[in-house]
């Protein structure tokens, strides 16, 4: 059982799409092999996270990764899509169900690119469609699967500069970024050209969000081994 295990068990959301593997082309539960290195060498026991009953998923896990993917639907900010706005409402659905519940529960939560805007949506904020537009250049997401790079400064006595220090290099992919930040988080992170870039819940809660891509840098999981401490105090307190 998922409880017995000897290390945190962190859950990390999933991808519903079509994929080829063997004989089949067939819908498919899958996720970059990345992010469950990551965490197994963090320290942490990666499960993929199906779609289903968020209140029973949140409840065996000890930390929750809400990964990257697909733009959140504009509607649950009140917004019109943009042209180049791609979603998928129904991955929408549960993992803002997956995330109230794992806050209601206390898991620690870390968000990744659409995870980090995820998060600022359902604390009430909003987010920039298209980067592009407002800052002048693609450098966030340079090419079609091609990272950028870019220095994040990180804000002094935050829960991330504590992890990462004052900066930090990072592999980015995005087109879309935070506008108006939903009440309860603050901005701790940012590009050289303004856009927030890691955010924090306020208080004590381990809720983090980077627009980055940390999965990719496998010299480097400071985040993910920060998560799983957090999660390794959460589980200890629930027992």
């Amino acid at each position: 059982m998922l409880s017995s295990a000897s290390k945190p068990v962190i859950g990390l959301t999933t991808y519903l799409e079509y994929a080829r593997f063997g004989v089949w082309e067939t819908a498919a539960v899958v996720l970059h092999r990345q992010y469950v290195d990551a965490t197994s060498a963090a320290g942490g026991v990666p499960v993929l996270l199906p779609f289903g009953d968020a209140v029973e998923l949140a409840g065996v896990i000890d930390g929750l990764v809400l990964v990257g993917g697909p733009d959140i639907e504009p509607a649950r900010y009140g917004a019109p899509a943009h042209t180049t706005t791609v979603s998928r409402p129904g991955r929408d659905a549960a993992e803002f169900d997956l995330l109230d519940a794992a806050i209601i529960a206390g898991v620690p939560v870390l968000g990744v690119c659409r995870g980090m805007q995820l998060i600022n949506v359902a604390f009430g904020g909003t987010l920039t469609q298209h980067l592009p537009e407002s800052v002048g250049t693609t450098d966030h997401q340079p090419a079609v699967a091609t990272f950028g790079e870019s220095t994040v400064r990180l804000a002094d006595g935050s829960r991330v500069a504590d992890i990462l220090g004052p900066e930090t290099t990072a592999r980015c992919y995005h087109h879309q970024a935070v506008a108006d930040l939903g009440p309860g988080l603050r901005p701790v992170g940012w590009a050289a050209d303004g856009t927030v870039e890691a955010l924090e819940a306020v208080g004590d809660r381990f809720v983090i969000g980077v627009q980055w891509h940390p999965e990719q840098q496998s010299d480097d999981v400071r985040l993910f081994a920060a998560l799983v401490a957090a999660a390794e105090r959460y589980r200890k307190e629930k027992a």
